[in-house]
Parts: structure tokens; C-alpha cells; sequence
């Protein structure tokens, strides 16, 4: 991802039911950040999980055997990316439960980590926790029996391979959006929430400004709501994420993002990035929210 106010260089700003409701997901309980952090260690065992590699084969092979468990059905995105290191086979999953027939409220993460050669790059914190998070809210609602359908979206190529751009970066998310448009399912997209970098230790969530206000105002007045203002940040500022592509489908996007790893972001995208700089409080936190959203996301 890339942030419209400069990576590396961290510019704080101060941000100045009707009768019948179906049962609300925020009453849900049993969600666990050490059972995240657990998604987490497994996915860091395989090493670095660049797109096309088969450390991400395994990594995706652990994830589809966990949504099964859980009793979803996983539906593959699968395609051929055109990268800067040629054609790369890549593939989105898509895990959900019901027969397409209701509207959807889509939760999602990118699952790569990015290539960064002669390096051991393992990602705890991007993707690693955001995976480890949706993982967790996989299993948290999947008893669910809300007035919509849940999917979650894990997705392939969010990486730049050399450098940011518009064609270098988030491969899986572009496909799959122009998918959900061409077989209109993207109208049926209530709203998808991104989860990106959500795990580390000293937590402050961004007002993303390219996120669909309403949505971003959500999480906001949702973490205030239950007493977890102390996740929020002052920072707000555009993110270059995998929100974009299905934003300029039509679907209503949030990007939860902490853009602050390390001091003065120093941790993001290096070898840091290791499983001692993240935090299961901060994962579950920011699952506890997500939860409290979705009995508004079902009016």
C-alpha cells in the first residue's frame, strides 16, 4: 500500500432497527486475539509468501484448510498477472456460506507479502496479521444466522513487485473487482471492510480518506461506542490499498490500516517486520470493532 502523504515520513494531522432485527453480530462472543496471533505464527513458518512462490502455495493451502474447518465453501479466483517479472499465476479465495441469493458484507485482507530479494522479508504485521485477524472472524461468524451473507476475501498480488503504481500493485483485488462488476455481483456488495497491518503492538488506527466516509465514520463512532477510542489516530490521509479497485466498482469501502509501523514507519516493508513487533490485543481490538459494525451494516 502507499499513503498519499509520503512513505516513510509520517505527517500527523489532528482530525479536527426496526422490530424483528436480526440477531446482532456484535453481541457475538469467543472472538480471540491469541487465536489470531496463532493464524499469525503459521503463516510467518513458511517464510516469506511473495506472489507465485511456493511458500504462498502452502500459506494458501493452510488457509483454505482452515475455512473448511469452519464449514465454508471457498471459491477460487484464479488468473495470470502481467508483473514486471513477467506472467505470474495468482489466485484470490473467496470463502463464504450462502448460495448468492442475499446481499453481502465482504470482509477482506491481501495474503502476499512482498518480494524483496536477497532478503528474509516474513511479513508478521503485512499480511500476516490482517489474515490472522480475517481467519479469526471467519470462524467467529460462522454460525452466523444475520440478514446477510459474509465472505471473506483473501486476495493475491496487493504488492508492488518493483514500485507502486497504478499497474504495479494490487493485482488480485483489480481482477477480482472487474469480475464481481462483470457478473454483477458487485451490486449485491453492501460493503467490503479492508483489514491492512492491523497488528502492531503500538496501535493507531488512520481515518483513511479514500474509504466511503460513512464507513470510515462507522468504525469511528463504533470504536468510541464500545471503548476503544484509544486505537484511533489523529493521522488522516489517503491510502493506495486494495480498497481502490472495488471502490471504482461501486461498492462501498473502509480501509482499516495502521500506517505507522515503527518509528516513523520504519518497520514496513524490512526485515523487522517479525512476530515480536505485533500484538494479539491489538488484532482483537480491532476485531472487536468490525464485529460491533455489522448489525449496521445489516439495515
Amino acid at each position: 500500500m502507499r499513503s498519499t502523504i509520503g512513505i516513510g515520513v509520517l505527517l500527523t494531522i489532528t482530525l479536527c432497527a426496526c422490530a424483528q432485527a436480526p440477531r446482532s453480530t456484535s453481541g457475538k462472543s469467543g472472538l480471540s486475539g491469541e487465536k489470531a496471533m496463532e493464524q499469525v505464527r503459521a503463516q510467518v513458518s513458511f517464510g516469506p509468501r511473495p506472489p507465485g512462490s511456493p511458500a504462498l502455495e502452502k500459506c494458501r493451502t493452510y488457509i483454505r484448510q482452515q475455512l473448511s474447518s469452519y464449514g465454508y465453501k471457498i471459491d477460487e479466483d484464479a488468473f495470470v498477472a502481467q508483473t514486471p517479472y513477467g506472467p505470474i499465476a495468482m489466485k484470490n479465495l473467496i470463502a463464504h456460506k450462502g448460495n448468492g441469493g442475499r446481499n453481502v458484507v465482504a470482509i477482506a485482507s491481501h495474503y502476499d507479502t512482498k518480494l524483496m530479494e536477497g532478503q528474509t522479508f516474513v511479513g508478521a504485521n503485512d499480511a500476516g496479521s490482517s489474515t490472522g485477524l480475517l481467519l479469526e472472524l471467519a470462524r467467529v461468524l460462522s454460525g452466523s444466522n444475520d440478514a446477510v451473507d459474509y465472505w471473506f476475501v483473501f486476495l493475491d498480488g496487493e504488492e508492488a513487485f518493483v514500485e507502486w503504481s497504478t499497474f504495479d500493485s494490487t493485482y488480485g483485488s483489480r481482477h477480482l473487482a472487474q469480475r464481481w462488476k462483470n457478473e454483477n455481483v458487485a451490486a449485491k456488495v453492501r460493503a467490503l471492510i479492508l483489514l491492512d497491518m492491523i497488528g502492531d503492538k503500538d496501535l493507531d488506527v488512520w481515518y483513511e480518506t479514500n474509504s466511503t466516509k460513512r464507513l470510515m465514520d462507522l468504525f469511528w463512532s463504533t470504536a468510541e461506542r464500545i471503548g476503544l477510542s484509544s486505537i484511533l489516530s489523529q493521522v488522516k490521509s489517503g491510502i493506495g490499498d486494495d480498497h481502490l479497485a472495488f471502490l471504482d466498482v461501486g461498492i462501498p469501502c473502509v480501509d482499516i490500516i495502521d500506517f505507522n509501523y515503527g518509528p516513523q514507519n520504519s518497520y514496513w516493508h524490512t526485515p523487522a517486520d517479525t512476530l515480536d513487533k505485533i500484538s494479539p490485543q491489538s488484532m482483537e481490538k480491532v476485531g472487536k470493532v468490525v464485529l460491533a459494525m455489522l448489525p449496521e451494516l445489516q439495515q
